[in-house]
């Protein structure tokens, strides 16, 4: 427990900055703005889709190798064999320490194998290559609700919803985490 409280205020320093810079784009890729922008009146059906378009483009790192790394973590990720599958993301993050998505799939690796410290160094690192990451940003919060601290969790679903204010089950877990945090102040 020590050791993720000690990822917990660079994490929420993280989400701070997020908000601070306003989500900048990322390499002024117009694509990605444009994509950002629909999210904010996408009707619930397309929010998915376009989710889905964004994390496409952020799979990209510019390298056929890398590419093939992440595409090899997945595949033994969706297998089941998380081990092989953080072998992987940690060759891909050695060798293209930039690539944010690298340390993305690594840090769900990690959680669900029940390392929460190390997911959450690699949701950090995440965070501050890819501000607008709400994949992190939503792995952040389940980490900290399920450490007992749902009103760091509830920041964290408060940026993904200036992000993608449609994303299903996003509001509920919010008004879930606002009962959790409002509970626990009293």
């Amino acid at each position: 427990m020590r050791r993720i409280r000690t990822y917990l205020k660079p994490l929420v320093a993280a989400i701070a900055i997020c908000f601070a810079l306003q989500f900048p784009a990322l390499a002024d890729d117009a694509e990605l703005d444009a994509l950002f922008e629909s999210l904010q009146s996408a009707s619930p059906e397309a929010v998915q889709q376009i989710e889905k378009e964004i994390y496409r483009i952020w799979s990209q790192s510019g390298s056929p190798a890398m590419d093939l790394l992440l595409e090899r973590g997945r595949k033994a990720h969706a297998e089941g064999d998380f081990d092989l599958a953080i072998e992987h993301y940690s060759a891909l993050v050695d060798h293209a320490p930039g690539f944010a998505e690298g340390y993305n799939a690594r840090a769900t690796a990690y959680f669900q194998t029940g390392r929460f410290g190390q997911s959450l160094a690699d949701i950090q690192q995440t965070l501050r290559l890819n501000p607008r990451h709400f994949g992190a940003m939503s792995g952040l919060a389940t980490i900290l609700e399920e450490i007992g601290r749902p009103e760091y969790a509830l920041e964290a679903l408060r940026a993904v919803k200036k992000l993608s204010p449609h994303r299903e089950g996003l509001s509920e877990a919010i008004m879930r985490l606002e009962r959790k945090a409002e509970g626990e102040s009293i």
